[in-house]
């Protein structure tokens, strides 16, 4: 039996500044094995019995050969590369005892997408070729040479042929750069649906195209790339874009804990480096909770909170932004659990406190059941038909009229809006209802960083907008770095009620 690798699968997971590769293969004689990679670099770590010389024993050069055609579009046919190889000839019958045994295992070729078994090509019908990893035989072990030997019918020279579709992108723009570029060239991108967006500076504008095309090559699921202009929308805080590579289609479909998102990137602001904080907002509140999100965008906080139990009033000035979160509550499925608003966020704050009061989201009654157990139950219902002669009398919940936190990701002037937060309970009977003021979730920019100096910043600044000292808990949580001297961190406190009341002298 012919026993060999199969060729791994490639899945891109496009998060922060660079792309991740989990690479997966899909059957290794007795064990199998997943291998992290930064896009771009080889070989793979090995977290498998396989030696760890089987790479670093390879002496072969399998850098793409020096490019010098045309940037734009590139001239493929220019990137192949041959390779002599040693490879020892084997029946198919006995290529597993080579691939199985530890003694020969190491010496496999190992290399990123190489079969290490291949038809030979003078015989195609007859024996298998298992390509090594060393130039020549003196190189085995004795026993390896030997288990060879016993099982194989002597060495040839096989011509590894490495093309285009061979080498990644980093690799490539290794080959097509000038020397004095390659050390910072982009190794990755951010992916939004099938768009793919990169920040290039300005020394890689001339080759913007060249870059595109590259990474559109290289990943199937993208159709779209992306260069992102310094012109940023001064109303509605979305980036100005030019396409370098593929079709000009911004209407993406984006995953994001296990909710579904529609929406045209050119014309709302979305961050996918931003999903650890999406998630982490989201798992601080609980089912039943009551969420205002004042700049909720097209629902990365709305929605999953929405799907996890949650009540939002959901906000958003942009009516780009608000005609796909109304889209994305419909779609997923949680109209009940969302209210949509598209006002001014200062606007927002003033008037939430007192809608939710006047028209209250129903008691939670527990997580809702999916449309497959909605209809198992009901079948089971309609079938078993049980009659309860004295109902037990189900426990009184009140409707939910107050709002346990607040988001506020308008990270570069969301502070500024803090104000609006002083004399909301003008009206006695919103007092009443807070015994328990709720959490404001503010992310801001601070240029400070060092966290305490970060801390010391941030803290004067809300406070000045809230005229009062922060007392209690106070958490700050740097979210991410965005630029040199540029840090993104969210502060989270309760609303102090001397704000809300505006009994502050």
């Amino acid at each position: 039996m012919d026993f060999h690798f199969h060729v791994f699968r490639v899945n891109w997971e496009c998060q922060g500044s660079f792309a991740m590769c989990h690479l997966v293969f899909d059957w290794l004689p007795d064990f199998a094995f997943v291998a992290s990679i930064m896009f771009g670099f080889r070989p793979p770590r090995i977290h498998s019995r396989m030696s760890r010389e089987l790479y670093s024993r390879s002496h072969l050069d399998t850098a793409p050969p020096r490019y010098n055609g045309p940037f734009y579009p590139l001239d493929k046919s220019a990137f192949q590369k041959s390779i002599p190889v040693l490879a020892a000839r084997v029946p198919a019958s006995q290529t597993s005892s080579i691939l199985r045994s530890e003694v020969t295992r190491k010496y496999l070729i190992g290399l990123p997408k190489i079969r290490p078994v291949v038809s030979d090509p003078s015989a195609p019908d007859s024996d298998r070729l298992v390509l090594l990893g060393v130039s020549d035989p003196v190189e085995l072990s004795p026993e390896s040479l030997k288990l060879i030997e016993s099982n194989g019918n002597g060495f040839t020279l096989y011509n590894l042929v490495l093309d285009y579709d061979y080498w990644t992108a980093s690799e490539l723009l290794q080959a097509i750069l000038p020397e004095e570029l390659r050390e910072g060239a982009p190794v990755g991108f951010a992916a939004t649906g099938h768009v793919a967006h990169v920040n290039l500076n300005d020394e890689y504008l001339p080759y913007k195209k060249t870059i595109g095309q590259l990474f559109l090559d290289k990943n199937k699921t993208i159709r779209t790339v992306v260069n992102k202009l310094d012109n940023i929308d001064t109303q509605f805080r979305f980036f100005q874009m030019e396409v370098i590579a593929g079709e000009p289609d911004f209407i993406v479909e984006h995953h994001e804990s296990d909710c579904r998102f529609t929406f045209d990137f050119s014309r709302v602001y979305w961050n996918s480096r931003l999903h650890t904080e999406h998630d982490r907002i989201v798992q601080s509140v609980h089912p039943g909770e009551v969420l205002a999100d004042v700049f909720a965008g097209v629902g990365p906080f709305t929605i999953p909170a929405a799907k996890k139990g949650c009540a939002v009033m959901a906000n958003d000035l942009n009516p780009a932004s608000y005609t796909y979160l109304c889209q994305n509550v419909k779609d997923n499925e949680v109209s009940e659990e969302v209210r949509t608003f598209c006002e001014d966020g200062r606007n927002f704050i003033r008037n939430v406190f007192r809608r939710v009061y006047d028209t209250p989201f129903p008691a939670y009654t527990g997580p809702k059941l999916s449309k497959t157990a909605l209809r198992k139950l009901q079948k089971q219902t309609a079938r078993d038909k049980p009659v309860i002669e004295n109902p037990p009398s189900q426990e009184f919940k009140p409707p939910r009229r107050k709002i346990d936190h607040f988001v506020m990701n308008l990270p570069d002037t969301a502070i500024l809006f803090l104000d609006a937060f002083r004399g909301v309970f003008a009206d006695k009977a919103l007092r009443e209802v807070y015994s328990t003021m709720p959490i404001i979730h503010c992310h801001c920019f601070t240029r400070e960083s060092e966290l305490e100096q970060a801390e010391i910043d941030i803290r004067q600044r809300v406070e000045e907008k809230l005229e009062v000292s922060l007392q209690g808990d106070v958490e700050f949580k740097k979210v991410r770095s965005v630029a040199p001297g540029k840090e993104m961190y969210c502060v989270s406190f309760r609303l102090p009620p001397e704000v809300a009341c505006n009994t502050k002298e």
